[in-house]
């Protein structure tokens, strides 16, 4: 679950993917099996011609019969290292189980820890494991370039695992999405960039697909646990018309330009959604702080006088803000939302204007302080709800 991040402003160092991982260890499989060599140290090419370098933490043969102690396949395991990102995969061991077979090739399969994909709407068949395109393509290449290096006319099985993978998917959006098991292998540069966040946008862009391949036209987008529990206590809504997109808004609104879908409930923290009034689409505070010159400004429209404008000038946070003016029954939440669906309305109105969208703000207890809709029919908004509440199959 995405936590709520803080409203103040926090260089920071970037890291690797899963998919660069794992590539990683089939580089030092394949020289294990075709070319009895251990690196500790192997060297990978990225998507955009980068090259790195990762640490190879163990190298294990597999053995077929435990008498004969026949080779079967080499084990190779090296651990993730994402930076400053936020990452629930960073310190994990990503691991490799690379078997050499007769057909020419290369073959994936889930190891422990990392998932199947059981529901439409992803980019991956139902069935197959839950290794993405762009790390399947790297460990392909590399192995492929080994096998000519080596003169190895034969094929490649990978098994890529994540050590307590499985574990560490319940704090992703895996299970909601279908994949079941374990994490997903991704990355589709092999760099993670600090709070990019790269994998976790590429889970909302696959929460939307998910929803919409299941006959979900209404989805409820939220900053966190807090904002997501309240949007979905007042709808019902089906778990996958849930979409935790966290700080990045703007990654929904762009994704949704492409894939849109009948009513869209945005949901978050007071502070989160001012920020979204005052245009900004990335809400985390490394990128946008809370404006208390622009929340005064809104106060004004709402009557506030010159003593309250001072000290929401001076305030420490945007809840002391929305206290103080509550406090002189001025509305300002609801002209905060009004101008937070502005802006989001402004975003999709050329690509989906007939997207109906509204704009929920909460307390940090999970209560909502104001919202805000476009305009639509009831009938609408009643078939789009219902929609959502369908079971998940």
């Amino acid at each position: 679950m995405w936590p709520e991040s803080s409203e103040q402003k926090q260089e920071l160092r970037s890291g690797l993917t899963t998919g660069c991982c794992a590539t990683a260890c089939c580089v030092a499989a394949a020289q294990a099996l075709l070319a009895n060599k251990q690196p500790e140290n192997v060297e990978v090419l990225l998507p955009r011609g980068q090259l790195v370098e990762l640490k190879i933490e163990s190298y294990l043969m597999l053995i077929s019969d435990q008498t004969e102690k026949v080779p079967q396949g080499m084990r190779t395991a090296t651990i993730k290292d994402a930076g400053d990102d936020p990452d629930v995969t960073h310190g994990a061991t990503v691991f490799v189980e690379l078997r050499l077979v007769d057909e020419p090739g290369v073959i994936f399969k889930p190891a422990e820890g990392v998932g199947t994909v059981t529901r439409e709407g992803l980019v991956l068949e139902v069935g197959e494991a839950a290794i993405n395109p762009v790390p399947r393509k790297m460990m392909s290449e590399h192995l492929l370039n080994a096998a000519n290096v080596y003169g190895y006319l034969g094929g490649f099985e990978v098994s890529v695992g994540v050590e307590k993978g499985e574990q560490i998917a319940l704090k992703t959006m895996n299970p909601r999405l279908g994949i079941l098991g374990g994490l997903s292998i991704l990355g589709t540069t092999g760099i993670v960039r600090p709070y990019s966040c790269a994998a976790y946008i590429a889970s909302i862009r696959q929460g939307v697909d998910v929803a919409r391949s299941n006959g979900i036209s209404h989805i409820a987008a939220t900053t966190g646990s807090t904002s997501e529990a309240a949007i979905q206590a007042h709808y019902q809504l089906n778990e996958m018309a849930l979409i935790e997109m966290g700080d990045f808004i703007g990654a929904l609104l762009k994704h949704l330009k492409k894939a849109p879908v009948g009513k869209l409930s945005i949901c978050g923290g007071f502070g989160k959604v001012s920020k979204l009034a005052n245009g900004h689409m990335d809400l985390n505070s490394r990128s946008s702080s809370i404006d208390f010159k622009h929340l005064s400004e809104m106060a004004i429209t709402q009557g506030a006088d010159k003593a309250l404008v001072d000290k929401i000038l001076h305030a420490n946070t945007s809840m002391e803000v929305l206290k103080l003016c509550t406090e002189q029954q001025l509305d300002l939440a609801k002209e905060v939302c009004s101008r937070a669906l502005r802006e989001a309305q402004n975003m999709l109105k050329v690509a989906q204007p007939d997207i109906e969208i509204e704009v929920w703000a909460t307390d940090r207890k999970g209560q909502f302080v104001g919202h805000a809709k476009s305009e639509s029919s009831s009938k609408e908004s009643s078939s789009r709800e219902n929609s959502s509440r369908g079971s998940s199959s």
